[in-house]
């Protein structure tokens, strides 16, 4: 289990963290997890940045920093907030500078549950 811990910490997912907040349920983890491989909140976000949708994209970036915080995508958590604060403060183009380490964030997580997924 510890390989398989620091496999998902290298990609930005603290598996230790995770087993805390959902009592040791690993089973119950996992199927939550793989669940965000179809969160299109990411993408809203992209979509919302490019439209110039201030609203859309606060309420995105909200949403998918949450997410990423319940799960535990320590890096995804942390790149949301940080758009999600540059919105919140209305600078659209603070924002979407700084997707990208969102976005690499993100594609980490991705990789990380697919490989998951696709162990099972």
């Amino acid at each position: 289990m510890a390989e398989y811990a620091e496999a998902l910490k290298r990609n930005g997912i603290d598996y230790d963290e995770a087993m805390e907040r959902f009592g040791g349920n690993a089973a119950l983890y996992e199927r939550l997890a793989l669940k965000f491989l179809d969160d299109a909140h990411f993408a809203a976000l992209e979509q919302a940045l490019a439209d110039g949708d201030v609203d859309t994209a606060v309420r995105e970036a909200h949403t998918l920093k949450g997410v990423a915080g319940n799960l535990s995508f320590t890096a995804l958590y942390e790149a949301a907030s940080k758009v999600n604060a540059a919105l919140r403060e209305g600078d659209l183009a603070e924002a979407t500078a700084l997707m990208d380490p969102a976005r690499n964030a993100h594609a980490a997580v991705v990789s990380a549950l697919s490989s998951l997924r696709d162990e099972r």
